[in-house]
């Protein structure tokens, strides 16, 4: 009974922390792309460096989603090792939206600090 209430726990604290991570990444891949266009393993190097361990197969969707929304687009280069590499930019729209994002997300961890002070 006490195992299963640990492995119970243990497997929500992973499900947990796994939901949060979801929940930055756009911000992140946004924040990333704000310092100029990326190919997606350069994209994938600098979210693993930040300890968010993303996989290609995450990546893809994320990017194809952004795009459809507007916030990316891409252009396509030729590779001297390869078949073309698709270099991803924010658009002006996307600019926007991560200044939006970056406003919420101080708002939001000044909230967290407030309430994990308030024990």
């Amino acid at each position: 009974m006490y195992c299963n209430l640990i492995c119970n726990a243990s497997m929500k604290i992973e499900n947990t922390k796994a939901q949060m991570r979801k929940g930055v990444l756009e911000y992140c891949i946004l924040s990333i792309l704000k310092s100029g266009e990326a190919y997606p393993s350069e994209i994938i190097e600098k979210l693993k460096a930040g300890k968010l361990i993303v996989v290609e197969g995450t990546l893809y969707p994320l990017l194809t989603r952004l795009k459809n929304a507007g916030l990316l687009s891409y252009r396509w280069e030729e590779s001297k090792s390869g078949p073309p590499r698709k270099y991803y930019q924010l658009t002006k729209i996307g600019e926007e939206f991560l200044k939006e994002l970056e406003t919420t997300w101080d708002d939001l961890v000044k909230a967290v600090k407030l309430t994990r002070k308030a024990k």
